[in-house]
């Protein structure tokens, strides 16, 4: 009986659910783990005042991994217009999800139950059960928490870590056990594409995860970021991202690179829209192999709304690449 590949994509941001949905075209039992330290935009008002994990990574990856018709999906992805008042800029899936998790008293049920309702071919993991702070020092030795000043402080970063909010009674972040079973039982473990330092990292470096990484037999593969980010990645080589992910692991864990060789056209790109990237990321296949990792090279790129973004099934056809290689092999 032939069994279907086992994927766990990790991460969180624009560029999963891009990846996932390129994926739900194959044959292969996914799955989806998700940062929960997004404390910005509607995600991090609803978390704030409900104490819940932020819910908007969690709804557009049950939007892309949902099986119900798209009328639905365009109804759980509706975002109330600016003038709503109190209700202004949430997204309806986003207050769904918030009483998902005050229905059942725990958000990775809520999550689990919705997930079923929505008829998701899949699992979606929070990778956490409870909201996590950021944290960052720069190489300036300064310090910040959370994710938005993070970001909006555009200084270089040294390393990030993940706590648990001060009222939860929990000394250390930790995933649930689904989570770090998908990862131990996983045949593929993709990472990215996304924010290097605030939507890829943070899933990485709670202990429990970082030790089932390094653990793991599944082979693990990185989406290079297209573009670097202004204070997170400002002048990084794909190889810098993969340095950065095996020193917040603790060894080196990527097995594979997935690189983009499309160029983005000079001025094509709408800066004032897109104001969170810098320039087009280097490329060096042979800086990647340095750091233990193959590299996949391959035009990935989908220029679209005056911004530069994977073109999803081309990716998902890489990784299904790599999957079935990885089973030649054995």
């Amino acid at each position: 009986m032939k069994t279907k590949p086992k994927i766990v994509v990790i991460g969180g941001g624009s560029g999963q659910p891009i990846i996932l949905k390129g994926l739900k075209q194959y044959d292969a039992d996914l799955t989806a783990v998700i940062t929960v330290a997004d404390d910005g935009g509607s995600s991090g008002t609803l978390r704030h005042y409900l104490d819940i994990i932020p819910p908007g990574d969690v709804r557009n990856v049950m939007a892309v991994m949902s099986n119900v018709s798209q009328d639905i999906i365009d109804v759980f992805q509706y975002r109330f217009k600016k003038e709503d008042e109190m209700l202004a800029g949430h997204a309806l899936g986003n207050l769904i999800i918030a009483a998902m998790a005050e229905k059942e008293n725990d958000i990775f049920r809520g999550v689990q139950i919705l997930s079923h309702l929505m008829n998701v071919e899949g699992q979606i993991y929070p990778v956490a059960n409870e909201p996590l702070v950021l944290h960052a020092e720069f190489t300036d030795g300064t310090v910040l928490s959370g994710e938005a000043e993070i970001t909006a402080a555009h200084k270089v970063i040294d390393h990030i870590w993940v706590t648990p909010q001060e009222n939860s009674g929990h000394a250390e972040a930790q995933a649930p056990s689904e989570v770090i079973n998908a990862i131990l039982n996983a045949d593929e473990i993709v990472l990215g594409p996304g924010s290097l330092y605030t939507s890829v990292l943070p899933n990485l470096v709670i202990p429990n995860v970082r030790e089932a990484l390094k653990l793991t037999p599944a082979k693990i593969t990185y989406i290079a970021n297209i573009m670097t980010q202004k204070g997170e990645t400002d002048n990084y080589t794909e190889a810098d991202h993969v340095r950065a992910i095996n020193e917040h692991v603790g060894c080196r864990v990527i097995d594979s690179v997935i690189m983009n060789t499309g160029e983005v056209p000079e001025n094509y790109i709408d800066w004032q829209r897109w104001n969170e990237v810098s320039h087009q990321v280097a490329s060096d296949p042979e800086e990647v192999r340095r750091e233990g990792a193959v590299p996949i090279v391959g035009d990935l790129l989908q220029l679209r709304d005056d911004g530069a973004f994977h073109d999803g099934d081309t990716v998902a056809k890489l990784i299904m690449k790599i999957v079935d290689e990885k089973k030649i092999k054995n």
